[in-house]
């Protein structure tokens, strides 16, 4: 079993009446980019920013790297953070943010730093706020990058760049990644996004994990059945119903087997992570399922 970068036991957050996140157990391994998507208000963002120390627990307990989040400089320092809107200070020049990221990291490493604004065709005199959003965002990574993380977490890193600007960032990421071998957790709502970069997928819905584990693993043991119509409950107990839907004369199934699917009166078709995500994404809960105890979700 993998070594957890990110480990909750019955984590909660709650402001004032209303849980944003409640009893969430879960652990996303280390070494992965890992994809943690669901659909808005599962409580991602809330996860997120709770791992990074920005909040505090109102219940149970996270782990990130095996220490508490805000447990002082030097935990801080193995953690890297883009938030959702990549902030950077407008006023200061793109020099002075790597002025800044220098004084307050410990392993702060100039020589990433500079090549990365080097590479981008950043000028380090002008200001953050006269860049493109494309560029504040390479900038925001940069800055968490060159802090020499264990672990980087990005919060919706692309959803307000264009299609290239997007493209961009994301090829740096995955060169970051291979040369620097750190672990990646991402949220997207944007599913070719994930198809690029992740090999790793948890899908978070009402704090609940639904599915997670390795994206070919998954692709590979969820399969399409069509066929003559027919109930879930005549289908083998092997094969775990996702997603169904019928029509007067056709059933339409999307089930998870590790079995090989034999019978003849099924057309089997493929998956996509498309199809993977939305189905567990508009799946009901299903308060039997619900009271079981959560499963670790390493592999």
């Amino acid at each position: 079993m993998m070594t957890a970068v990110i480990e909750t036991s019955g984590l909660g957050k709650r402001y004032r009446r209303a849980w944003a996140l409640r009893d969430c157990t879960l652990a996303i391994p280390a070494g992965r980019v890992v994809g943690l998507v669901g659909p808005n208000g599962a409580g991602k963002t809330t996860l997120l920013h709770l791992a990074v120390g920005l909040l505090a627990p109102t219940s149970g307990s996270i782990r990130v790297l095996g220490a508490s989040p805000a447990d002082g400089p030097a935990q801080l320092g193995r953690v890297g953070f883009v938030a959702q809107d990549t902030p950077v200070y407008a006023r200061l020049s793109v020099a002075q943010h790597l002025r800044m990221g220098a004084w307050l990291n410990p392993n702060w490493d100039r020589e990433i730093a500079e090549s990365r604004i080097e590479q981008l065709g950043l000028d380090p005199r002008q200001r953050a706020g006269t860049l493109s959003g494309g560029q504040r965002a390479q900038l925001a990574l940069t800055l968490a990058i060159a802090k020499k993380p264990e672990c980087l977490i990005l919060d919706e890193p692309v959803a307000s760049l264009d299609p290239v600007a997007r493209r961009e960032f994301l090829r740096s990421l995955m060169e970051t990644v291979a040369a620097q071998g750190l672990s990646v957790v991402l949220t997207s709502h944007l599913i070719a996004d994930l198809e690029r970069v992740c090999d790793y997928l948890v899908v978070l819905v009402a704090s609940r994990v639904q599915v997670a584990g390795e994206v070919s693993e998954l692709l590979s043991s969820h399969h399409r059945l069509s066929g003559a119509r027919r109930d879930a409950g005549s289908l083998p107990a092997s094969q775990e119903v996702i997603e169904e839907s019928h029509t007067d004369k056709q059933s339409t199934f999307l089930v998870r087997t590790g079995d090989p699917v034999h019978d003849p009166a099924w057309t089997v078709r493929p998956v996509t992570l498309d199809d993977l995500i939305i189905a567990y994404m508009s799946r009901r809960a299903n308060p039997e399922r619900d009271q079981r105890p959560q499963l670790k979700v390493m592999s």
